[in-house]
């Protein structure tokens, strides 16, 4: 189908959906198709601006004619000459199959992997950055679960993020994170390398996964601190496996034990979700890859080099000299980047 076809329809049913509105449908019609027509109208709007567009490029091609007007009328398709794929793209993105996860929360997790202390104290700094990150744009941040050192470090922190199109905007975070800087326990000034993973998931409700009591084994035990010091004399910590996958979560951030099994859970089922949506992704995409990555938490995407001040992020060649502002949040150029990349990447497919 061709895309004047796809957009005739699309405004065909925006037509038919005002008309069902207007004649006072009630009841789960009403909200169905009041649901439907919010999510075309952009669409609509974006098609109207291409469909004048592309008219005012036809009347002033026949402009052309008039020796008076023809400096004004190549002036104008000038313009709409560049407008009018502008308009196209932008239609062409809109319709582009929705990751449905876009809209939802995340949960956030951080661990050191190779670099001993020094991956442990950029665990943390990244986890802060995120904290950042999320306050920047209004987004609430919540810690589930901090392990920290004792020594600055974290042996591994998640959190949930709740906020509009969470998803959408740190879903390509997850991979690896790779450090490069002098650590403040070297003396000779040598630098080291180090890494820290990352995984962003996308939140699960109890409807998205069905987990089976009877596949879980639930173990308490006593929460501790760093160093191995006991915090509390109870059984609070849980830590939850499911059987059929052998996925396992730890909880202990709380004093309750029905707090860490209910965070657990939490994190579980974000797990179990993203497992599913893998599978589902790797069928649908088996013939390609996206050009942004994969997400998986075994691939190396980004490096801060502090003695450069630099951070790369390896998927699209993109380096940026602000180390310090990025360290503070200001991550929405690499995010805007590998947006467009992948936005490019499907686009691409689609043709």
């Amino acid at each position: 189908m061709t895309l004047a076809a796809k957009l005739d329809r699309i405004v065909a049913r925006a037509d038919e959906l005002r008309s069902l509105l207007a004649e006072g449908v009630t009841g789960d019609a009403y909200v169905k198709a009041s649901k439907e027509l919010a999510e075309l109208a952009p669409v609509v709007d974006r098609i109207d601006e291409l469909r004048h567009a592309e008219r005012a490029a036809t009347e002033a091609e026949a402009m052309l004619a008039d020796a008076e007007m023809r400096e004004l009328a190549e002036s104008e398709l000038a313009g709409l000459r560049t407008r009018i794929p502008e308009l196209q793209r932008a239609i062409r993105v809109v319709l582009l199959p929705r990751d449905e996860a876009d809209e939802r929360a995340a949960i956030l997790e951080v661990r050191p992997a190779a670099g001993g202390d020094e991956a442990s104290l950029f665990a943390a700094d990244l986890f802060a950055m995120y904290q950042k990150y999320a306050l920047a744009r209004g987004w609430r941040f919540e810690v589930l679960d901090y392990d920290d050192t004792g020594l600055g470090g974290v042996k591994g922190a998640i959190g949930e993020i709740t906020g509009k199109n969470v998803f959408a905007r740190l879903k390509y975070e997850s991979g690896v994170h790779r450090v490069q800087r002098v650590p403040q326990t070297e003396n000779q000034g040598r630098i080291h390398t180090s890494t820290v993973t990352v995984a962003v998931l996308p939140e699960a409700e109890e409807v998205d996964v069905a987990i089976d009591e009877a596949d879980l084994r639930i173990d308490v035990y006593r929460a501790s601190g760093a160093g191995g010091q006991h915090v509390n004399k109870t059984e609070s910590a849980v830590r939850i496996t499911h059987l059929p996958t052998g996925i396992a979560v730890a909880m202990q951030e709380e004093k309750s034990q029905h707090k860490n099994r209910a965070k657990a859970m939490k994190i579980l089922r974000a797990r179990l979700y993203e497992q599913n949506r893998a599978r589902a992704h790797a069928a649908r995409s088996a013939d390609r890859r996206a050009q942004v990555g994969t997400g998986d938490r075994s691939e190396r995407i980004r490096t801060y080099n502090f003695p450069q001040g630099r951070v790369t992020d390896h998927r699209i060649n993109l380096t940026l000299y602000r180390i310090e502002r990025i360290m503070l949040g200001d991550l929405d150029e690499f995010i805007d980047a590998l947006t467009a990349e992948d936005e490019a990447a499907r686009l691409a497919a689609e043709d």
